[in-house]
C-alpha cells in the first residue's frame, strides 16, 4: 500500500513540475516562431494555462511586418490576449475542434500593403501563424473590441481610417452540426464607424475548394466630417456637413460572384467656415464639388446615391459603368434610391455558364434550317 501512495504521489509531482514548467516552454518556443517569420517579427508577453478546459491564453501579441531592406517594422497585429481552447460543445456532435477569442486586437494595413494581393499573402500568413499555436481545426472565433484600420503616412494630410468597438462572431466553421447543409457556417459583425454603424451577415462554407457565401453588409449614418482628412487626401476636399450610408448584397460560388454597392450621402454641404485658409485653386475645386452635389441631389431625399452593379469571376471582374450612372442619374431626377438593403442577390443568383458554341456559321445557319 505504501508503494501504491508513493507511485500515485510521485504521479502527482510529475505532473506538478510539468504544470510549472510547460508556460515556459510554450512562451519560449512562441516567441522563437515569431521572430523568425520571414517578412514579420514578433513577440508575446506571457502564456497561461488552464488544464482543465482544455486551453491556453496568450497575453499581450503583436507582430510587426518587416521592411526586407531597411528592417524597419511597421505594426500589424497585436491583440491584449487571445484564448485558444476546445469546443467542448462540438464534442457533442462528435468533433474535436476549437474556438478562437481575440480580445482588444487590432489590424493595421499601411498603404504600402493594401493591395489585394498584400492583404491575401498577410492573411494567409496570419492563417498559418494561429495554425502554429492552435494544434485543432477552429470551428468558432469571436472578436471582443477590435479594430482595423488602414492607414497612408504618405499623404497629405495623414490618413487613418478604421472600424473600432468590433464584436465578431464565426461559428460551425468546420460544419460539425449538419453536413446536408449548403452554407452551414455563419459570420455576423458590428462595429461603430465614425458616429455611424457596421453590420454584416454572412452564411458560407468555409471547407469549399472555390469560396461560396452569400453576404449583406450596411454602414449608417458615418458623419462625413471626421473623413475629412481622408477626403482632402484622395479628393482634395473636406465637408461641412454630411452623413454616409452604404448598403451591399454579395455572393459567390464555383469561382464567380455576383452583388452590388448602394452608397448614399445625405445632407451634403462642402463649402464652410473650414475652408477660410484653403488656397484660391482649392475654393474653386470644392465650389464645383459642392454645386455637382446641388444639381444631382434628389431635392425630396436630399441625397445623392447610385447603385453599382458587380459580377464576374474572381479573375476577372466586370463593374456595370453605365448601369451605376443611370442609377446615379436616376435617384437625382426620377425616383430616390431607398437607404436599404434590396435582398436580391442570394447563392442562386449566381447561373452557370453556358456551354460554348463552337459550330462555325456555316454549320449555325444550316442547323437552324433544319430545325425549321
Amino acid at each position: 500500500m505504501k508503494n501504491k501512495y508513493k507511485f500515485i504521489l510521485g504521479v502527482l509531482v510529475v505532473l506538478l513540475a510539468i504544470r510549472l514548467v510547460l508556460p515556459y516552454v510554450v512562451l519560449h518556443y512562441s516567441n522563437r516562431t515569431l521572430a523568425t517569420m520571414k517578412g514579420y517579427y514578433g513577440h508575446i508577453d506571457d502564456i497561461g494555462l488552464s488544464l482543465y478546459r482544455g486551453a491556453y491564453v496568450i497575453k499581450n501579441i503583436y507582430i510587426n511586418k518587416t521592411d526586407p531592406f531597411s528592417k524597419l517594422q511597421t505594426p500589424f497585429f497585436k491583440s491584449r490576449n487571445i484564448d485558444l481552447s476546445l469546443e467542448w460543445e462540438a464534442l457533442f456532435h462528435g468533433s474535436l475542434v476549437g474556438k478562437l477569442i481575440f480580445n482588444s486586437p487590432d489590424l493595421i494595413f499601411t498603404k504600402d500593403v493594401s493591395e489585394l494581393g498584400d492583404v491575401k499573402k498577410d492573411t494567409a500568413s496570419f492563417r498559418k501563424l494561429l495554425k502554429t499555436f492552435m494544434p485543432l481545426k477552429v470551428n468558432r472565433f469571436e472578436i471582443n473590441n477590435g479594430s482595423i484600420h488602414y492607414v497612408d503616412n504618405s499623404s497629405t494630410p495623414k490618413v487613418d481610417v478604421s472600424l473600432k468597438q468590433t464584436h465578431v462572431i464565426a461559428t460551425n466553421l468546420t460544419n460539425v452540426i449538419d453536413k446536408t447543409i449548403e452554407l452551414p457556417s455563419t459570420v455576423t459583425a458590428h462595429a461603430s464607424v465614425y458616429g455611424g454603424t457596421f453590420d454584416l451577415a454572412m452564411r458560407l462554407n468555409a471547407l469549399a475548394d472555390k469560396a461560396k457565401f452569400e453576404l449583406n453588409a450596411e454602414i449608417k449614418n458615418a458623419n462625413l466630417v471626421l473623413l475629412n482628412d481622408f477626403l482632402k487626401a484622395y479628393g482634395k476636399f473636406d465637408v461641412n456637413r454630411g452623413s454616409f450610408s452604404m448598403y451591399s448584397e454579395m455572393a459567390a460560388k464555383n469561382g464567380k460572384f455576383k452583388g452590388y454597392v448602394k452608397p448614399i450621402i445625405t445632407d451634403l454641404k462642402v463649402l464652410g467656415p473650414q475652408d477660410r485658409n484653403d488656397s484660391f485653386f482649392d475654393k474653386i475645386w470644392e465650389a464645383l464639388v459642392g454645386a455637382a452635389g446641388v444639381v444631382f441631389r434628389n431635392q425630396n431625399k436630399d441625397q445623392l446615391a447610385t447603385k453599382v452593379q458587380i459580377e464576374g469571376d474572381y479573375s476577372d471582374p466586370k463593374v456595370d459603368t453605365f448601369e451605376a450612372i443611370w442609377e446615379f442619374l436616376k435617384n437625382a431626377f426620377i425616383q430616390a434610391l431607398m437607404p436599404k438593403i434590396d435582398h436580391e442577390i442570394n447563392i442562386n443568383s449566381i447561373k452557370p455558364d453556358k456551354p460554348k458554341d463552337n459550330r462555325n456559321l456555316l454549320q449555325k445557319i444550316f442547323s437552324s434550317k433544319k430545325k425549321n
